[in-house]
């Protein structure tokens, strides 16, 4: 049986650590050890763990019984995988949500406050910014905090008033016949949506909602190396939460724009180089597109169809980690489809005197080729 890390030492914080710096501290982690962002080996049982980590520190009770306990104190409580972070109940709590609506009595009511969205923006770049890295500067329309009533979803100058329905609890609580007897649930308040206040003077900005649409210049820092389809994830920048809730978060996906001449591989390039039969034959010095402009190399005398020249160090860097992969240059002799009257002329002179083509020693054989073909 595997034996669990300690919770704090997971998320990097010490025992004594406020909500605030283990909230953050999550939000760093998880966004390193992301699946669509790490893709190392063991990435998705790190992002278990962190997850595992925060719904057991961020909940009172939980790390309360953690740090007295240790695991035993919290197992049943801390499982899950990726969902959202909530109730203290385990798969009670689903039970009680699925008869009742809500959850058991003796639970603890306390505002309701919602966060706001996630947002996602698509961010096209160029083939040379991504292996180089770039900071761009993005456009998007959000929800921000209202600046007239700042949050509060009232008209400046007056107060929320104690919802009636709940008295101020954001919640009710409701009697249930069951096959095991009655039972008491707890359910949010229906008028106030758990707020436990309402507002009776909305402001005549927002309209009670406490969020007004804004367009939002950002600059966005893309690191070099990065690939198609990774997320950037830019913390507290989606839309704002109703009536003063905590914002969300934007991610910006990326696409990159195709080179012209290079393929991109992960940290390696790669580049189809043509040169005649000639040129093959007799050697000769050629010139390899790169991402840095272009650089010189030599084609020794004989080279054949599918041999590779890698020019170290000139593909994209580690993402994660030092230095560059390579570039990897591929020869192609190409076999002109129409030929001169005097270029057919000397190909029959040479044909006489070459003799019968022959595969060159060493090289890859029939089974090797069709080895890397379908590996």
């Amino acid at each position: 049986m595997a034996i669990k890390r300690d919770y704090y030492e997971i998320l990097g914080v010490e025992r004594a650590a406020t909500d605030d710096e283990i909230r953050r501290a999550f939000r760093r982690a998880a966004q390193r050890h992301h699946p669509d962002v790490d893709k190392t080996d063991g990435a998705e049982q790190r992002f278990k763990e962190l997850n595992e980590a925060y719904r057991v520190l961020s909940d009172r009770q939980r790390r309360q019984a953690y740090d007295m306990f240790g695991h035993a104190g919290v197992d049943g409580a801390s499982t899950g995988g990726f969902e959202g972070f909530g109730g203290g109940f385990g798969p009670f709590g689903d039970i009680f949500d699925a008869f009742f609506g809500g959850s058991p009595a003796g639970t603890r009511g306390r505002r309701r406050v919602q966060a706001g969205a996630d947002l996602r923006y698509d961010l096209s770049i160029e083939f040379g910014e991504a292996v180089f890295g770039v900071t761009k500067e993005i456009h998007f329309p959000t929800l921000v905090t209202c600046p007239v009533c700042s949050g509060s979803g009232g008209e400046p100058g007056t107060e929320p008033e104690t919802c009636p329905e709940c008295n101020g609890t954001g919640e009710k609580r409701r009697v249930a016949q069951t096959i095991l007897g009655q039972m008491v649930n707890i359910v949010v308040c229906p008028r106030c949506g758990g707020e436990g206040r309402i507002i009776t003077s909305p402001c005549h900005e927002c309209r009670g909602d406490g969020r007004v649409r804004e367009e939002r210049t950002l600059r966005v820092q893309v690191p070099a190396g990065i690939d198609a389809g990774q997320r950037i994830a830019v913390e507290g920048q989606g839309e704002a939460g109703p009536r003063g809730g905590p914002p969300g978060d934007l991610f910006v996906v990326i696409s990159i724009r195709e080179h012209a001449q290079l393929a991109r591989r992960g940290t390696e390039l790669f580049v189809e180089l043509p040169v005649s039969f000639a040129q093959a034959a007799l050697g000769t010095k050629l010139t390899v597109p790169t991402v840095e402009g272009s650089e010189e190399v030599e084609l020794t005398a004989g080279t054949q169809s599918g041999h590779e020249i890698r020019l170290r160090g000139k593909g994209v860097p580690r993402l994660r980690g030092a230095g560059r992969g390579d570039l990897h240059a591929i020869v192609t002799v190409v076999v002109p489809n129409k030929l001169s009257k005097r270029e057919r002329e000397l190909l029959r002179e040479l044909d006489t005197v070459s003799g019968p083509a022959t595969l060159p020693k060493g090289g890859p054989t029939l089974v090797d080729r069709l080895r890397d073909l379908f590996d």
